[in-house]
């Protein structure tokens, strides 16, 4: 037997995100009109005189719960063409989870090895390589108010903090906010004090050297019974040639 926790958002019309998705939800009644052309058939043939309801989405790749592939972040990763979204290991999208609580970094905080390290040492756990790490910043409990707010609440991982998980062998990495990287404020007041174009987006276009993945928008990490012991799964859409894939990402237990 299995416990599966849902750590996804939904995609949903007026999502707390700057390009949400558009919905279209065609319903039963309609559908006799629709599945009547493609079977030749008029609508009164149907039983009931319904038939299937379906929705129409225009959406970004981005938008809801997804997992970022390499080409996102560039043409090239290490030198040679970034993987996209069809082309990910789907070995890399499924693994052991572990949680690093994230909450007390402030809103706009980078997050650091050294902030990794405690977490792991406050659970007593080692990172193996093909672990799934998700950061758990506690955004999620915004999502759902405005955008603005969603955005700015959270903190983000920094180049260094990247460096350290890979260095471990993680490949994929979750967070409970919009981006991995800090808050777009945060960032660009960074940019604008320094001048540093480098502080824009800066775990992001650092994919372009070293490779891994990213679950962005997750949700209910702070829900999960034990911070490790489980499995995660954040297969993406296939999309050829994408730059992301949307996601249902979980955790499952063994009872």
């Amino acid at each position: 037997m299995y416990k599966i926790i849902d750590l996804s958002v939904c995609h949903e019309n007026n999502a707390t995100e700057p390009f949400p998705p558009t919905i279209e939800q065609s319903p039963h009644e309609k559908g006799v009109v629709r599945l009547g052309k493609v079977a030749g058939i008029e609508p009164t043939d149907f039983p009931e005189s319904t038939a299937l309801a379906t929705d129409f989405v225009s959406s970004s790749t981005h938008s809801g719960t997804h997992v970022d592939a390499p080409f996102h972040y560039g043409p090239l990763c290490e030198g040679n063409p970034a993987k996209t979204v069809d082309q990910v290991p789907l070995e890399w999208c499924i693994g052991p989870g572990v949680v690093l609580d994230m909450t007390h970094k402030a809103p706009g905080d980078e997050i650091m090895p050294d902030d990794l390290e405690k977490a792991l040492d406050k659970i007593n756990y080692t990172l193996k390589p093909g672990d799934i790490v998700l950061l758990y910043t506690g955004c999620d409990k915004y999502w759902g108010t405005d955008t603005a707010t969603y955005l700015a609440m959270q903190s983000g991982l920094g180049i260094e903090g990247l460096d350290w998980l890979l260095d471990r062998g993680i490949r994929n990495i979750g967070i409970d906010a919009w981006t991995l990287d800090r808050p777009v404020q945060a960032m660009v007041e960074s940019f604008r004090k320094t001048g540093n174009k480098q502080h824009l987006w800066a775990s992001h276009y650092h994919g372009r050297k070293r490779e891994y993945l990213q679950i962005e928008k997750l949700a209910n990490l702070g829900s999960l019974p034990t911070p490790y012991g489980f499995t995660v799964s954040a297969l993406p859409v296939k999309i050829k040639g994408g730059t992301a894939g949307w996601c249902r990402a979980v955790a499952i237990y063994n009872d």
